[in-house]
C-alpha cells in the first residue's frame, strides 16, 4: 500500500473514533513513517524492536505539564509504523481497525497511563 493511501486510512480511522476521544486529539499531531527511527528505538529501550513497534506518543504526558503555558510549543505527536502495521493486517478494514486500537493506546501515554496501565485496561 503507498503512502498515500495508508494516511487516507489513518484519516478514516480517526474520524471514526468518537467525538469526545477526538476532541483529545487537538494538539497532538498524528504522523505516519515506515518504520521506528534509531532515535525512538534508544528512547523505548528495550521494549520496543523496530519491525514490531506499531506507534509511539511523543511529548509531555498531560499530568506532567507545568501548570502554566508553554508559549510556542509544538505539538504532541503520535507516530505510527506503516510497514510494521501492515505486517500484522490482511485487509485494509484490520488496518483502518489497528490504527484506531494504536492510537487510542498512545492516547493513553498522552494522559499519562503506563504500558501496565493499559494492559489492565484492555484487559477489562
Amino acid at each position: 500500500m503507498d503512502s498515500a493511501e495508508f494516511n487516507k486510512l489513518v484519516e478514516q480511522a480517526v474520524d471514526d473514533l468518537p467525538q469526545d476521544f477526538r476532541d483529545k486529539l487537538e494538539n497532538i499531531a498524528i504522523t505516519v513513517e515506515d518504520y521506528p527511527s534509531p532515535a525512538v528505538l534508544r528512547s523505548l529501550g528495550d521494549r520496543a524492536g523496530k519491525h514490531s513497534l506499531l506507534g509511539v506518543y511523543i511529548g509531555i504526558p498531560y499530568n506532567k505539564r507545568p501548570a502554566y503555558h508553554i508559549s510556542g510549543k509544538l505539538p504532541d505527536r503520535i507516530e505510527l509504523y506503516q510497514k510494521n502495521i501492515e505486517s500484522i493486517c490482511r485487509t485494509p478494514q484490520e488496518i483502518v481497525e489497528q490504527i484506531k486500537e494504536t492510537i487510542i493506546h498512545e492516547v493513553g501515554h498522552y494522559f499519562g497511563l503506563s504500558e501496565e496501565d493499559l494492559e489492565r485496561l484492555e484487559g477489562v
